[in-house]
């Protein structure tokens, strides 16, 4: 092998070493910034108000009184959160289903609910 050789070899490394711990800090902060499922909550609002914040990692049933009488169940169990029930003629909140990422949201429209995972 000669010294051309080397070289090129010593940089090639160097790369794949630079993009190797690249790739490992951006894991990292990642990671750290989605909080591994750790202190995510529920949060409950009805016509824009929040009527309730809950641990997504404890489990619960939580009756909601929505909008002009209506209703919503919203359950919370094994990091996850759904609407179970609601009163509202299209259900699309309980056709939703579970939700567990923060960003994510379940809308019931006729009560006003809005269940936010943070």
């Amino acid at each position: 092998m000669n010294k051309q050789e080397s070289g090129k070899r010593k940089r090639d490394a160097l790369l794949l070493i630079f993009l190797l711990a690249g790739a490992a800090a951006i894991f990292i902060i990642l990671f750290a910034v989605r909080g591994c499922g750790s202190g995510r909550k529920a949060v409950i609002k009805v016509d824009g108000n929040i009527i309730r914040e809950c641990d997504i990692n404890r489990d619960e049933t939580i009756e909601v009184p929505g909008y002009a009488g209506g209703h919503n169940t919203v359950v919370v169990k094994d990091g996850q959160v759904s609407v179970t029930d609601a009163d509202c003629p299209d259900k699309v909140c309980v056709d939703t289903g579970k939700i567990n990422a923060p960003g994510q949201t379940i809308v019931c429209l006729p009560h006003r609910v809005v269940v936010e995972v943070k």
